[in-house]
Order: structure tokens, then C-alpha cells, then sequence
């Protein structure tokens, strides 16, 4: 008897410190479920169903319990019946998770958008593309990349693939419950569309990429030498732990945090800039209230990242979401469809200019493509390269647009080529050097 009571007693202690040290991580596991449901719903405009068999059953994320209020136009998610977490929509700014910090009255603006009619073919207009066959295009080749995109949907689990030839859309296909239209979740495809807005402001003549970052708090000490330069290429020297596994700088952020702008702005500096590369959401987001500080209104930034890019470029699918104080999360939340997606990355394949009109400078490219120190040639600035030959059979002049669970916008100057993928599942489940590399051998 005695013998059991020791055992009752040790694995009762065994399961207070399991609760004591992961019930933090519920909060987290519930979040990330609420915030994933009401976007994919009221953003996406898909099914709580669907999103809970597929988006919300990834491991851990699955324990969670999600349910939809229609009328709140919320989710709301717990552990077991603990840690319960709350997401809502707001017009024009996506969901939010919400805490004490949440006022529903205090932010009321949203962005203004602008989206004329045209008569243009995608991908530089919104009428239909055209239907052209391109004699120099191997369609069997491309047939065999796309099938190797789609050939084992229960781990590699694509969902959209697009390819545009010299602005021509080639192909495209679509799991069941996608379609051209969906908006898709870019995670931190995001960051390459907020360092864009920088590179518009450059064009415009407002500001430069060697300017000391405009942080008060900086002024005093070591981080006054921190350029925006050394903020878009991720070589700051600041603290910070990019780890999704557990309690970290990045998941406070995204499923804690009111202003996600601050979290970086707040960590010290354990290393000078350039002397080391550190991925960082928080260096993004940091981004994004530099951003705001450059403008006399909090409309006038709401209003710029549509009027200056996405509207202006047919983006209409678009949806940047933003924190409780209003800040948009560059790091990870944007939304649009494959074929918004595409149009980005056919921007930057045309150097920023538009339908005629230059965005953004030619050699804004050429900055964000040049490898940044200690990023092993696979980093520019806010863009992923193949400088040093990471996919070993496609062009090292490819660069890309990267999100978590394998979302990309693949650029490949030499080919004339746009490649979009999204999906549920990342390398090594899904061969990019494989599907990249058929795609490359169907075009001169």
C-alpha cells in the first residue's frame, strides 16, 4: 500500500510540473486556433469545417476546440475547456486576437480602397487572360511539374500552383474548395510586401536605406547605429528567438501582444550590425510602425500600402491584417489569391514598373537581391535568394517570397518567369528544387 501511494504521489508530481511548464503553451495552441478560424472564415471566406479538418490539425493546434459566432463575426478556441482565446473581424483589417487591451470603439478607421474597373487581361488588368499558346513552351513539361506538385496531396499537400511566361498565365491549378479566387494566407510572404512600401517611399524620394532607424530609445546607446539597411537584410545584432515550438519572442508577438511593433524595438543589442544575420518577425513588425511614423495620420497609413501598391497593381484580394493598435502585421498576416500573388512577383520580374508606371526604382531589385553577410547567399533584403545554388537545378538568379507551411512566389529573371505554390506543407515534403527544375526545362 505504501508502495502505491509513492507511486500515486510521484506521478502526481510528475503531471503538476507537465501542467505547471506547458500550461503557458495553451494559450498559445488557442490562439494560433482562434485566429486561424476567423481569418480563414471571414478573410477567406471558407467553411469552419474545412478549416478546422485541414488548417487547424496540425500537431498540437489539433487538441484545440474551435467554435464561430456568426452573429460577432469571431472565433473563439480552448485547451480541454482552458485558456479560452477569442479572434474578431473588422472590416478592412482582418481578425484580431483580443485581450484587456481590446477596445471594439476605438478603432474605427480602416483602409480606403480604389478599385476601378478595366478591360486589361490578367495578369496586368482584371479581364479574363488571355488564351495564348506560346510555341516555345514545352505544356508537357510543365503538365509533368504540375503533376509532381499535386502527385502526393497527404504530405505534400499543395493547394494552388501558378505559372506566368512573359507576363502570359500558362497554368493553374487548384485543390477542391480553391479556386482563382480564394485568398490565401501568406504568412511571412508578408515581410517581402512590407519591405516593397520602403522601397516605394525610396522611390519617392522620402527617405534612404542607410538612415539611421528613427528609435528614440536608440539614441543613447549602441543601436543608434542600426540602419533601415541593416533592418531589411536582418543583420541589426538584436536579440531575438524566431522559435514556433514553444514560448518565444515570436509567439508572444503574434498570439500575446497588442503592438507587435515593440517586441523588437524592446530587445538589446548582442552583436553590432552586420556582424551577424538573425531571422526576425519581430524586425518586420518593427518595420511597420517605422512605416507609420512616416506619415501625419494613422489614415494616410492605413491608406498607403493600397493606394501606392496593392490597389495600384490589381491586388484587389488583397487584405493586410492588422494589431490591436492598429499596426500592420508585416511579419505574417497578409491575405490575397494565387493570382494576386502572381501579380507581385510579375512587379518585381518587371523591375516595379506598371502597366507603364515605375513603382518603385529598377535598382530597388538589384538591392533587395544582393546576399546579405552571414546569410549564406540564401537572404537579400526581406526576399530569400538562390545565390549560392540552394536549389541546385534552377537559375541562381532566382529570389523569392517565403512563407511558413511552404507558401512562395518564386521569381526567375532568366526564364521570364513567376511560379506561385501554396500549401499546408513545406520541404522535405515538398521537392521546390524538383517542381522549380521541370518548370525551368519547358522554357528557353
Amino acid at each position: 500500500m505504501k508502495l502505491l501511494k509513492r507511486v500515486l504521489l510521484l506521478l502526481l508530481i510528475v503531471i503538476g510540473v507537465a501542467i505547471y511548464f506547458n500550461y503557458p503553451k495553451l494559450n498559445i495552441i488557442s490562439g494560433y486556433a482562434a485566429k486561424n478560424m476567423a481569418s480563414g472564415v471571414y478573410v477567406a471566406h471558407r467553411s469552419a469545417a474545412s478549416i478546422n479538418q485541414y488548417d487547424n490539425s496540425a500537431p498540437l493546434i489539433e487538441i484545440a476546440s474551435t467554435e464561430v459566432n456568426e452573429q460577432e463575426e469571431s472565433a473563439s478556441s480552448t485547451v480541454y475547456g482552458l485558456m479560452e482565446r477569442t479572434a474578431v473581424y473588422r472590416d478592412g483589417l482582418g481578425t484580431v486576437l483580443v485581450n484587456d487591451d481590446y477596445d471594439p470603439e476605438k478603432l474605427t478607421i480602416r483602409p480606403q480602397r480604389n478599385q476601378p474597373p478595366d478591360t486589361i487581361p490578367y495578369p496586368f488588368g482584371q479581364a479574363a487572360p488571355i488564351d495564348t499558346v506560346l510555341p516555345e513552351v514545352d505544356m508537357d513539361q510543365i503538365n509533368k511539374a504540375i503533376a509532381m506538385a499535386f502527385s502526393e496531396p497527404e504530405t505534400q499537400k499543395t493547394r494552388t500552383l501558378l505559372i506566368l511566361y512573359k507576363g502570359h498565365l500558362i497554368a493553374e491549378r487548384y485543390i477542391d474548395g480553391f479556386d482563382k479566387d480564394t485568398p490565401i494566407l501568406g504568412w511571412s510572404m508578408t515581410k517581402s510586401v512590407l519591405a516593397t512600401y520602403f522601397g516605394i517611399l525610396e522611390h519617392q524620394g522620402k527617405l534612404e536605406m542607410d538612415w539611421p532607424a528613427p528609435i528614440p530609445e536608440w539614441k543613447d546607446d549602441e543601436r543608434k547605429n542600426i540602419t533601415l539597411n541593416h533592418l531589411l537584410r536582418m543583420q541589426s545584432g538584436l536579440a531575438w528567438d524566431e522559435d514556433y515550438t514553444g514560448i518565444s519572442d515570436v509567439t508572444r508577438m503574434l498570439f500575446l501582444d497588442s503592438d507587435m511593433t515593440q517586441a523588437q524595438r524592446d530587445k538589446k543589442a548582442i552583436a553590432k550590425p552586420t556582424e551577424i544575420w538573425n531571422y526576425s518577425s519581430g524586425t518586420t513588425n518593427l518595420l511597420s510602425g517605422i512605416l507609420r511614423q512616416q506619415f501625419r495620420s494613422h489614415q494616410e497609413y492605413l491608406n498607403f500600402p493600397y493606394s501606392t501598391l496593392i490597389d495600384k497593381i490589381g491586388m484587389y484580394s488583397m487584405i493586410m491584417e492588422a494589431d490591436i493598435a492598429g499596426n500592420y502585421v508585416g511579419s505574417s498576416y497578409s491575405w490575397a489569391s494565387t493570382r494576386d500573388w502572381a501579380r507581385f512577383g510579375q512587379l518585381y520580374l518587371d523591375k516595379g514598373n506598371w502597366n507603364g508606371e515605375q513603382l518603385f526604382d529598377s535598382t530597388w531589385v538589384d538591392y533587395i537581391t544582393t546576399p546579405t553577410v552571414n546569410s549564406d547567399g540564401t537572404y537579400g533584403a526581406h526576399f530569400w535568394l538562390n545565390a549560392e545554388g540552394k536549389y541546385p537545378d534552377v537559375p541562381k538568379d532566382l529570389f523569392s517570397c517565403n512563407g511558413f507551411e511552404g507558401q512562395h512566389v518564386f521569381m526567375i529573371p532568366s526564364k521570364d518567369l513567376v511560379v506561385v505554390r501554396t500549401g499546408l506543407a513545406e520541404e522535405p515534403f515538398f521537392d521546390i528544387n524538383g517542381v522549380l527544375s521541370n518548370i525551368v526545362k519547358a522554357v528557353p
